[in-house]
């Protein structure tokens, strides 16, 4: 009986979290001609998806920002990653001397919200000449995703026993060598786990976008997404989310393809 309701349960709330995505995809495959919010619910004869999305890309610089987003979604949690566990392969194995007071440093560039530093973030960028470049938002991603990746990796590590590392110095390896060949490979779940929470939220982002960009072939691709439904725009809303559903489709095959290695990444310690 238990098991029953249990599924029930879960078959329910399961339902109720599909209805957005439902109202999305109905509503993304209307015709801008015939769409009305009134038959919000109501599928529509014809499915123009594919022709929305062809003449979402067509209408901005969607297809520019994609190619952006996807360079700052690789790179920024590629580096933010490797900086993470050299930072708590240093805390925890090599013993760093005040290295919780080196974590808490870290870590504590997460503790002032986002919103606060986007006045100064914009008056650095603006002088130093890092507004509106590739390079500029490559950094400050990379920023922002270190003190997670350092704080997984930090816990992580610590359920690796130290006599792991103190057998490899007894033979011999150097310590970029136990680093490298012991210690990452036994983290690899969680640093897929990392990159993946990272690269969605990067994926994701509007609010830096919005700050630091302005060209098309910079601007993240929410950020160009949310400037097609504005005045200037001049899109249809059934346009609007099939774009909404092609800016979608990576972070939800990356999850599909990698789910494997989440799951076995949020078994931190466990190895």
């Amino acid at each position: 009986m238990s098991r029953i309701l249990r599924t029930t349960t879960l078959v329910i709330l399961g339902l109720f979290w599909l209805l957005p995505v439902y109202l999305l995809l109905v509503n993304a495959s209307k015709s801008p001609l015939t769409f009305t919010s009134k038959e919000a619910w109501i599928p529509s004869g014809d499915f123009a998806l594919f022709s929305n999305m062809a003449e979402a890309l067509q209408l901005s610089g969607l297809s520019d920002s994609i190619a952006a987003t996807l360079l700052y979604a690789l790179v920024s949690p590629i580096v933010a990653v490797l900086v993470g566990a050299a930072a708590g392969f240093a805390i925890v194995a090599l013993r760093l001397k005040r290295g919780f007071l080196w974590f808490v440093v870290i870590f504590g560039g997460t503790v002032f919200p986002l919103q606060m530093i986007l006045l100064p973030l914009f008056d650095a960028y603006s002088r130093v000449g890092l507004y509106d470049t590739h390079l500029g938002m490559i950094i400050v991603y990379t920023a922002i995703s270190i003190p997670f990746s350092a704080f997984v990796m930090r816990n992580f590590f610590t359920g690796v026993a130290h006599n792991v590392f103190e057998a490899a110095v007894i033979d011999g390896a150097s310590t970029w060598r136990i680093f490298s060949r012991i210690y990452v490979p036994l983290a690899s779940s969680a640093l897929v786990a990392i990159f993946i929470l990272q690269a969605t939220f990067i994926w994701n982002d509007l609010l830096l976008g919005l700050t630091l960009t302005q060209s098309d072939d910079v601007r993240p691709i929410v950020t160009t997404l949310a400037g097609m439904q504005s005045t200037y725009g001049g899109a249809q809303i059934s346009t609007v989310l099939a774009a909404a559903v092609l800016v979608s489709l990576p972070t939800v095959i990356l999850f599909l393809f990698t789910q494997r290695f989440f799951s076995r990444g949020l078994a931190l310690g466990q190895y």
